[in-house]
């Protein structure tokens, strides 16, 4: 078995005052937020309301309009070398093999770290595949692949496992997870999925018209299933508050239920 050296942890993050404006449009609103090194940390909230925008500016694609981000205690700018990010689409180049667009843009003795992380990621037998001959979950372990190779301490993740389906998302979902738990980089997931923030995040962000209107933790240890009691009533939490924003009274009871430790419905439950 190939050797894969990853870093030993990931970044903090310190957001302090961030805002962001397209035109007249205010995006996001002056964001004060920390995360700790090696945290998981999914992003959820309606479309618009500034998931996206936020982790471009965590990637260095955009620029805020006020306040600072910083990585470790220095500009996160300083840091952008350790920051890789994973889209919706995997964006490989189709006239490049699997293992080529794994080391794409690197020089020197690559190859050996390339086979290294498509083992990582149950790929090593298609490195000298076509884009074209793999699926979609293949495409995204490709992608994966691609960042893991340049040793990222912390992975931004837009929409990664969206266009999959269940089963090959619930794959990816495991495997990412195993690799954040080997190898410590920090990460943040933005997802539609409630489902998918509570099962695989330690932590979640509400995004409200440009606010954090929730930063929920997730009490739960791992290995987590589908089937574990308090799973629903977490989602259910979540999605009370990104479909009935400020009703502040209604998250609370779910909260007391939820820490009751009673199982069940929570709705049932608060009657």
């Amino acid at each position: 078995m190939k050797h894969l050296s990853l870093v030993q942890q990931g970044l903090s993050l310190t957001l302090e005052g961030v805002s962001k404006q397209f035109g007249e449009r205010e995006i996001l609103k002056s964001l004060n937020l920390s995360i700790q090194k090696g945290q998981f940390v999914a992003i959820v909230g309606r479309s618009g309301c500034g998931k996206s925008t936020l982790l471009r500016l965590l990637a260095g694609l955009e620029s805020v309009s006020a306040g600072s981000l910083s990585a470790d205690g220095d500009p996160l700018s300083a840091s952008e070398s350790e920051v890789r990010m994973m889209f919706q689409d995997a964006r490989l180049l189709p006239w490049k093999k699997v293992i080529d667009n794994v080391g794409l843009g690197l020089s020197g003795n690559w190859k050996p770290e390339a086979l290294a992380v498509l083992e990582a990621v149950g790929l090593a037998d298609r490195a000298n595949d076509w884009p074209s001959a793999l699926s979609g979950g293949q495409k995204q372990r490709v992608a994966l692949a691609r960042a893991l190779i340049h040793r990222p301490r912390l992975l931004l993740l837009d929409e990664p496992f969206g266009a999959l389906d269940a089963l090959t998302r619930l794959e990816m979902q495991q495997l990412l997870t195993r690799l954040w738990q080997q190898y410590g980089f920090t990460v943040i997931l933005v997802t539609h999925d409630v489902h998918e923030a509570v099962l695989i995040a330690d932590r979640i962000l509400l995004i409200e018209q440009g606010e954090i209107g929730m930063d929920l933790e997730i009490p739960l240890g791992r290995p987590r299933t589908i089937t574990m009691p308090t799973l629903s009533a977490l989602e259910a939490q979540v999605l009370e508050a990104i479909m009935a924003p400020g009703e502040q009274g209604k998250h609370d009871r779910h909260s007391d239920w939820l820490h009751s430790g009673k199982t069940g419905n929570p709705e049932s439950a608060a009657r």
